[in-house]
């Protein structure tokens, strides 16, 4: 029995080493500015990685100081963070499996559009309301003006790969056919009518196209980025935990044989 409750403390060791890539993935995703702007993914992340530490730590000390109830509070309470882990990464898999960059005329860079994305990810953009803040957000970091440090000629930027949120905020449409001056400046325009976007680009620095839907589905190609590099780390998370869960359950329901066997020793004696 003590080797059996010995071994399950070590399997919840192991279990709670499990919870740091969880939350690791989570603080990641609040550290970028995308994220940190939307706050959607990073708290349910950080949430569960903390929750399963916990029942880990819980059944760590059930295992090794002998506690029966807090050993089956670990199993049923483990078993259903397993689960909403598991939702968590099929969630994250189905929002983000609609959405790609396409290519412009003699761009290095894609460009995108928010019809590509799912309607789930659509909506935390659509709102007047949300986007307020989200554009605020997004118009007080360096995101745009990282490019003029960086490109000063045409052809530079044209052949530049740069993010999809940089090539939906911080630049016209390439369709509109604006003149490129640097990569946050572009003046006369040769079809202003191809695209709504192309009447909404302004030059000013705080506005560029924050108000454009190729913003929206910029930062929404972003997001995807991220929360599938995200999932990846969710998902072998996930499948490590169900197997230290299932040796855990082997070990504790061989405790239990052996303390059975050990009292039927005792009472026939």
């Amino acid at each position: 029995m003590a080797l059996s409750n010995n071994v399950i403390g070590a399997i919840n060791f192991v279990a709670m080493l499990l919870s740091i890539p969880v939350i690791g993935a989570g603080i990641w995703l609040a550290t970028e500015p995308d994220n940190s702007c939307v706050k959607i993914l990073q708290w349910p992340v950080i949430i569960l990685g903390l929750l399963i530490l916990k029942v880990a730590l819980a059944g760590f000390v059930g295992g090794f100081w002998r506690i029966p109830w807090l050993l089956i509070f670990y199993l049923i309470a483990m078993l259903i963070l397993i689960i909403l882990l598991a939702c968590l990464t099929v969630f994250i898999y189905m929002v983000t499996v609609r959405g790609s960059g396409h290519l412009a005329p003699s761009r290095a860079y894609l460009e995108y559009r928010l019809d590509d994305f799912s309607g789930w990810l659509r909506r935390r953009v659509h709102s007047s309301y949300k986007w307020d803040r989200i554009r605020g957000c997004l118009s007080s970091s360096n995101t745009c003006s990282e490019l003029n440090q960086s490109y000063h000629m045409a052809q530079d930027f044209f052949n530049a790969h740069i993010s999809p949120l940089q090539s939906g905020c911080c630049k016209p449409p390439t369709e509109c056919g604006y003149t490129f001056v640097n990569p946050t400046y572009w003046i006369s325009p040769i079809n202003i009518a191809a695209d709504m976007d192309c009447l909404k680009w302004n030059n000013d620095q705080n506005q560029l196209c924050y108000n454009c839907d190729s913003c929206k589905a910029g930062l929404l190609a972003n997001l995807k980025r991220e929360w599938r590099r995200a999932d990846i780390i969710l998902l072998i998370t996930l499948i490590a935990l169900i197997c230290v869960y299932l040796i855990g359950c082997c070990a504790f329901r061989n405790a239990k044989t052996e303390d059975l066997f050990r009292r039927y020793k005792q009472g026939y004696t």
